[in-house]
C-alpha cells in the first residue's frame, strides 16, 4: 500500500514539478524514517534558483510497483524530473533498474557511469550500484542511491547536465544557483 505524498517542503516554490520517489519496503511500512527524500529536498533547495514544486513519495520495492508509479508520474502527473532513491543494489528486491528498463524511452547511461565513478572515490561498495537515468516523454528520471551522503555526491556530479537535458526534451526550464549544481548549456 503506497504512502500518501509527503506535505510540501516548507521553503517550496510553485513551478517545475519534481518528484523524489523513495523506493523502500521498510520505509513504506514505517519501519524507519526515510532520510533519502529529505536529503534530495535539501540539495534541491540549495541548488535550484527557479521556481519548483517538490513532492516526496514513498513506495515499496518491486519491479511492477516501481514501473507503474514511474509511468503514472510521467504520463498522468507530467512530472518534469523524477529523482528516485533506493532499489539499485544487488539484493533480490532491488529492481529499480529493471523497472526503469520497462518505462524508459531513451536511456542515458552516462548518468549512472558518472555517479558510480564519483561514489567510488568515497566508498568501495559504490561498484555494487546499478543506477541509471533516462527519459520518458518530457520527463527525466534519475536513479540515486539511498544514503543521504551518497545522494549529495551523485547530485553534485550529474546535476550540471540536468537543466540542459530538460531543455532538450521539452520540459519547463530550470535554472541553478551556486557553484555545486551549476548548469552547463552549450553555446
Amino acid at each position: 500500500m503506497p504512502h500518501e505524498p509527503a506535505p510540501p517542503h516548507e521553503n517550496e516554490r510553485a513551478g517545475l514539478s519534481i518528484v523524489a520517489l523513495v523506493i523502500s519496503d521498510r520505509a513504506s511500512r514505517g519501519d524507519y524514517e526515510d532520510r533519502g527524500g529529505p536529503a534530495i529536498a535539501e540539495w534541491l533547495q540549495e541548488n535550484i534558483a527557479s521556481a519548483f514544486h517538490l513532492e516526496i513519495r514513498i513506495i515499496s520495492d518491486g519491479r511492477a510497483r516501481v514501473g507503474d508509479e514511474l509511468k503514472r508520474l510521467c504520463d498522468e502527473e507530467n512530472a518534469a524530473l523524477i529523482l528516485t532513491t533506493g532499489g539499485t543494489g544487488p539484493a533480490p528486491r532491488d529492481e529499480t533498474p529493471e523497472a526503469m528498463q520497462d518505462v524508459l524511452e531513451k536511456e542515458l547511461p552516462g548518468f549512472g557511469e558518472l555517479m558510480r565513478q564519483r561514489s567510488l572515490e568515497e566508498v568501495p561498495t559504490a561498484i555494487l550500484s546499478r543506477q541509471t537515468a533516462g527519459t520518458r516523454g518530457k520527463t527525466l528520471i534519475v536513479n540515486l542511491p539511498g544514503k543521504p551522503a551518497a545522494i549529495r555526491t551523485c547530485l553534485d556530479a550529474v546535476f550540471p547536465a540536468i537543466p540542459y537535458c530538460l531543455d532538450l526534451i521539452g520540459s519547463p526550464g530550470l535554472e541553478t544557483a551556486g557553484e555545486t549544481g551549476k548548469a552547463f548549456r552549450p553555446k
